[in-house]
């Protein structure tokens, strides 16, 4: 197609719903998503507790033997002892102890192997032998090591799950413990299997082991596994997870860090979609602490509090201002000066969402003079991923305030962050900047402020320019919609020193020689096309 041919119509690049944008569509890769996230799994390496009552299953011989080591080569004695018809309850303990040994070595635990003995289905049936509590426990911990395997659908498949429901109301506060770490393996696999614990009922029973925690372990552990029943995509039913909302919303109240890493990351993935989803985590109360803990030092706490209050300014303008009237805004700049660049990117996308909102909320935006500072110096010398946000923030606010926000964008430095990028390859930011420019000359335009000289000297008219002969057509129509409306002569008018003179039976071009030898002594000052500073009041 040439360029006379793509000249037809021109459509704006990028509309004007997209602005507000939900976490999909800033997602980092899956693998960098589950570093910060935490470990979807859990292996079990630790000693039996010495609250179980294991004098009640086990002899003084079999005590002794428990701190046998064991290897693969045990494996075929273990079996052939399990399948006894007569099995005494010692011997049924040494042998469920043995298979756990070997599932809990630190490096490349003998998973396969001892599937092949088919001891998995002997595993799950000992979880409902409620008189052999030890046993049941011993069982529960193999089954837990292999759920945090690549083994995951076996233990489920075997009938795993309603047994280990059952077993979040034992008596035994060991085997709750237990059998949540492993549905909270479970649920972490995948989003497949976290859907089959969820309908089998395991979040109520789950909730009630927080509420009422026999231990700090069995506690912290819970929280895990609940904050796995939150997590994956597509997101679990609202209805299956809405019930937890008040519990997480007590753990941020309390002092245990690691639980509170575990229920925000529950709440990120709970606010994690459409307004009915936004609304529910806060009808839950925790926009106050979510406010406050973005400005604690745990920066494990910080990020995923931060996720869940990008994904509630993704939402409506009234849950965006409610968010907003809690003190938002207030926190973004130590935010966009962290160390890390995760945080940086997520503080920007966050104000790419409430600058996508009302002309209100864009005003309080702006009215944050050093941190809109900072999200320009973040357009031009941050990481890409961090300047495609920081950019997005000087789109919206050029795409859809008020004259009097465009004209306070421009004196931000908004002209120069977005030319900046009109030389990259992202087509996406490219349609992103270029509505922000012709936004910012249209308002130049209108209130006879020379923008577009600013966008000359930012070398952005050049690279407008060269975007004429971009792959994607949406670019190429957008570049010449520019140029021709805002670079472009008037139809008939001509350069007097562009045209060629005639001079005999020759042509000449160019500036006169006299007018070319007086421009070189003309006085030109620096920052001629500069404006000067403009102060807005944003209060209403």
């Amino acid at each position: 197609m040439n360029r006379q041919d793509r000249r037809s119509d021109f459509k704006k690049g990028v509309d004007l719903n997209d602005g507000r944008r939900r976490r999909t569509e800033t997602n980092v890769q899956l693998r960098k998503n589950k570093k910060e996230e935490g470990i979807a799994k859990r292996r079990a390496m630790t000693s039996v507790p010495n609250s179980l009552p294991v004098a009640n299953t086990i002899n003084t011989a079999t005590a002794s033997s428990s701190k046998k080591i064991y290897t693969v080569d045990d494996i075929p004695s273990l079996t052939a002892v399990l399948r006894q018809p007569n099995i005494t309850d010692d011997n049924l303990v040494e042998i469920v102890q043995g298979f756990r040994k070997l599932l809990s070595v630190e490096n490349n635990p003998p998973v396969e192997k001892v599937l092949e003995s088919g001891v998995l289905p002997a595993l799950v049936q000992m979880l409902a032998l409620h008189d052999k509590s030890t046993v049941q426990f011993e069982a529960a911990w193999a089954l837990t090591n292999i759920a945090s395997t690549d083994y995951t659908k076996v233990v489920v498949e075997a009938g795993a799950v309603p047994l280990f429901v059952q077993l979040l109301s034992s008596p035994s506060a060991e085997i709750r413990e237990q059998s949540a770490w492993c549905l909270g393996n479970i649920a972490g696999d995948s989003y497949q299997l976290r859907d089959i614990v969820l309908t089998a009922g395991a979040v109520q029973p789950l909730l009630q082991n927080i509420v009422s925690p026999a231990s700090n372990s069995l506690f912290s552990n819970c929280v895990w596994t609940l904050s796995n029943f939150c997590r994956g995509k597509p997101v679990p039913e609202l209805n299956l997870v809405a019930c937890a909302l008040p519990t997480l919303a007590n753990i941020l109240n309390g002092t245990n860090d690691e639980a509170k890493t575990d229920a925000l990351w529950a709440l990120s993935y709970i606010s994690d979609g459409d307004d009915a989803r936004i609304q529910s985590v806060l009808d839950a109360g925790v926009i106050n602490n979510l406010i406050d803990l973005l400005g604690s030092d745990n920066q494990s706490v910080v990020t995923p509090a931060l996720r869940t209050v990008g994904n509630i300014v993704s939402g409506s303008d009234d849950q965006t201002q409610m968010v907003v009237n809690a003190g938002l805004l207030t926190k973004m700049e130590g935010l966009l000066d962290s160390p890390r660049k995760m945080i940086r990117k997520e503080a920007c996308w966050v104000l790419s969402n409430i600058a996508a909102g009302t002309q209100e909320q864009i005003g309080k935006v702006l009215g944050k003079k050093s941190g809109m500072n900072r999200v320009v110096e973040l357009a031009v010398c941050g990481e890409w991923e961090v300047r495609k946000e920081a950019i997005w923030v000087i789109s919206n606010v050029a795409t859809g305030g008020a004259d009097k926000h465009v004209m306070s964008v421009v004196e931000f430095g908004a002209i120069d962050a977005v030319c900046e990028i009109l030389d990259m390859q992202d087509t996406k930011m490219l349609l992103v900047a270029l509505d922000a420019i012709e936004s910012i000359l249209k308002v130049g335009q209108t209130h006879h402020k020379d923008y577009a000289s600013f966008v000359d000297e930012c070398d952005g008219l050049t690279k407008i320019e060269n975007l004429q002969e971009h792959e994607s057509d949406d670019v190429y129509k957008k570049a010449v919609g520019i140029i021709e409306t805002y670079f472009g002569t008037e139809d008939g008018a001509e350069d007097e020193n562009l045209a060629p003179a005639v001079n005999g039976d020759t042509f000449s071009f160019g500036l006169p020689q006299k007018n070319l030898e007086d421009s070189f002594d003309a006085d030109c000052p620096a920052n001629s096309f500069s404006q000067p500073f403009t102060t807005f009041n944003f209060a209403n």
